[in-house]
């Protein structure tokens, strides 16, 4: 597609006639930006997508603590539970927004199958150019995070956050103090100032 955005740049294009959806006539540039933008995987939007799986509530609860996080430091984002939401538009907005954060639960030596889905999805749509974080749970031997990550080992220019944060059942504050505070520390580094330079932008 990019290949074909280059030629298509030197021609004088009056009609676009997509296989899908309505034939385009006015506006042509605003489209044309838009094919160069999806087809590139460049982010349309800078913010968090968090997408999540929870079993009996407690990984549900770790992400609502990020999220509380986040929404104090005015950062925009958005919160799936793929068991719940439309996984269509939650594929739609990873794709949209710049970065990703993701969290399930060790399940039989895996990872939840609907998170499982998930994934499987961004893959096959070719997801890439994005920073990820990931969140496990699991009470015994935690493999969540490990699965994930070798499941989107294939994704091309995937930015890892520097730390996982691991959650032994539930969030028991004395206990992921550190953790927490390691992952806050990669998602400042890595992520706020991004999006801090993007609210600055717009303002």
């Amino acid at each position: 597609m990019q290949n074909l955005l280059k030629v298509a740049a030197t021609l004088d294009i009056q009609t676009i006639c997509p296989l899908h959806g309505p034939v385009l006539t006015e506006n042509l540039g605003h489209y044309i930006g838009l094919y160069d933008t999806w087809s590139s995987y460049t982010p349309e939007t800078e913010g968090i997508v968090i997408a999540y799986t929870s079993v009996y509530g407690h990984t549900k609860a770790a992400v609502e603590l990020l999220a509380d996080k986040l929404r104090s430091k005015d950062v925009p984002k958005l919160l799936y539970m793929i068991l719940q939401d439309d996984m269509s538009q939650a594929l739609s907005d990873a794709f949209r927004y710049s970065k990703l954060v993701l969290a399930t639960t060790t399940y039989n030596a895996s990872i939840y199958p609907f998170m499982n889905d998930f994934i499987t999805r961004l893959v096959e749509h070719n997801f890439q150019n994005r920073t990820v974080g990931l969140i496990e749970n699991g009470t015994w031997a935690p493999l969540a995070a490990k699965v994930m990550k070798e499941m989107l080992s294939g994704c091309k220019k995937i930015n890892w956050l520097d730390t996982t944060v691991k959650i032994l059942s539930a969030v028991k504050q004395e206990k992921t103090k550190i953790s927490w505070k390691l992952w806050q520390v990669s998602f400042a580094k890595n992520i706020l100032p991004k999006v801090m330079s993007w609210q600055t932008k717009m303002t």
